[in-house]
């Protein structure tokens, strides 16, 4: 067990570039590969990651095999077994080969050693503190911001995180969800505009097996300020967070941020037994576009029918989007 490393510039810059925060946390992937063989074994496998298409006509699902994955999607983040182990982001408890990069008021950009994407990031706050966007919208946007070559997304504690006990982001490198290509045409054609005029742009997007709220601006403050406000009126129990999980990402000078109210953790077939169990546990990376399958069986099997229902169980019902969309209206404007 080892505190935080740090790595040095002069370090850094043997495995990459470091004029931007994308290219230091890209350089910080290249040493951890080079130095970690646990990360290196994870990201060689990638290689050996097979795809296929489901075309549903105006968007498309991504299905990856990706065994490697096996450990977060069969991740017991009930309260009991998160509190029997040991936080695996808490700097105390990492492996002495994994270095980091501090950015901000207590956060550290590391190498996620089991990759979804070529370039994947876990950026964890300092402190154990639980898994709550409330306070940190605005760390969420300068992050993005400067992570502009990356994908922000954060998994709310019962919507794919496998730390439901400790605060964290990740971050995956850009274009590689679907949803980042399809998003144009999905706002042109198959959305409802709630909001044009002021400086944050609004929709609501549905029929794409997800229903999920568009925001876009370039005003970091209205964004932070309407995101706040969207997410106290989304369905939620007594103090918990809403069940949400968030896509953002920063191009041409603005920040464009899906929101995906979450209705339900896992889908009925995660849990059965026999020919029925498809072992799929959607987060962010799940809703947009890209569904990770650790099992063979499972990659092979699923249909665009299991796609529909798995989706339609963890995301809201139209009544419950509806709702949310209506009160919305009320003031997505100026």
């Amino acid at each position: 067990m080892s505190e935080l490393r740090i790595l040095s510039e002069e370090e850094l810059k043997k495995y990459g570039t470091t004029w931007s925060w994308s290219a230091r946390a890209k350089a910080l992937i290249n040493q951890q590969k080079a130095t970690w063989e646990t990360a290196a074994s994870h990201y060689r496998s990638l290689r050996q990651v097979e795809s296929r298409w489901v075309d549903f006509g105006h968007f498309r699902i991504c299905l990856q095999h990706n065994p490697g994955r096996i450990r977060s999607s069969a991740a017991d983040t009930g309260a009991a077994a998160v509190a029997a182990r040991p936080c695996f982001l808490c700097a105390g408890n990492r492996p002495a080969e994994q270095y980091g990069l501090p950015w901000g008021e207590g956060y550290t950009i590391l190498a996620n050693p089991f990759p979804i994407f070529h370039y994947h990031l876990t950026i964890p706050f300092g402190e154990h503190t639980p898994q709550r966007l409330e306070g940190r919208i605005g760390d969420m946007l300068r992050l993005t911001r400067e992570l502009r070559e990356f994908t922000l997304f954060y998994n709310g504690p019962r919507c794919g995180a496998s730390a439901p006990d400790h605060f964290h982001f990740q971050a995956g490198i850009r274009d590689t969800l679907p949803i980042e290509e399809e998003v144009d045409s999905l706002l042109r054609d198959h959305a409802q505009r709630l909001g044009d005029d002021g400086p944050t742009q609004v929709a609501a997007v549905e029929n794409t097996l997800r229903r999920f709220l568009l925001f876009r601006s370039a005003d970091a403050d209205h964004l932070e300020r309407l995101l706040t406000r969207t997410i106290g009126i989304l369905p939620h129990h007594d103090e918990e967070e809403p069940m949400m999980n968030l896509l953002v990402w920063f191009h041409e000078n603005r920040w464009t941020l899906l929101l995906f109210p979450r209705a339900g953790q896992r889908p009925w077939q995660y849990f059965a037994e026999g020919e029925e169990k498809i072992m799929v546990s959607p987060a962010a990376v799940e809703l947009g576009g890209l569904v990770i399958l650790p099992r063979k069986e499972d990659f092979l099997k699923i249909t665009d029918d299991d796609l529909r229902s798995v989706f339609s169980q963890v995301t809201l019902s139209a009544e419950a989007f509806a709702s949310v969309r209506e009160q919305l209206t009320t003031f997505c404007v100026p």
